[in-house]
């Protein structure tokens, strides 16, 4: 779980993002400092490393779909590929729908 030390650092640094505003050390320290929160030191500056150069915004918005890409991606092989993993994702299916009414979990016992 996060720090508190963290999370003032992360709502810092999205405050500075959603004004526009570069992430810096100094910047996050200012908004700190007028939240009345005291950090360790070198969390101002390993946030500001860590995001230079980085669009928060897009960061955060494009979280969920990365998620789905990767299948997606995945998904697409060769022409000659593709028939033969769709019939092995049913024999699966099939093989699991059978356990489940063989240990007396099916649906219409």
């Amino acid at each position: 779980m996060a720090s508190q030390d963290e999370l003032a650092c992360v709502y810092a640094a999205l405050l500075l993002s959603d004004d526009n505003v570069a992430i810096t050390a100094d910047k996050i320290n200012t908004i700190l400092r007028t939240a009345g929160v005291s950090v360790e030191p070198y969390w101002p500056s390993l946030f500001s490393k860590a995001l230079d150069g980085v669009n928060v915004k897009e960061l955060i918005t494009n979280i969920g779909s990365a998620a789905g890409s990767a299948p997606a991606a995945a998904a697409a092989p060769a022409g000659g590929a593709v028939p033969a993993a769709e019939a092995k994702k049913e024999e699966k299916k099939e093989e699991s729908e059978e356990s489940d009414d063989d240990m007396g979990f099916g649906l219409f016992d």
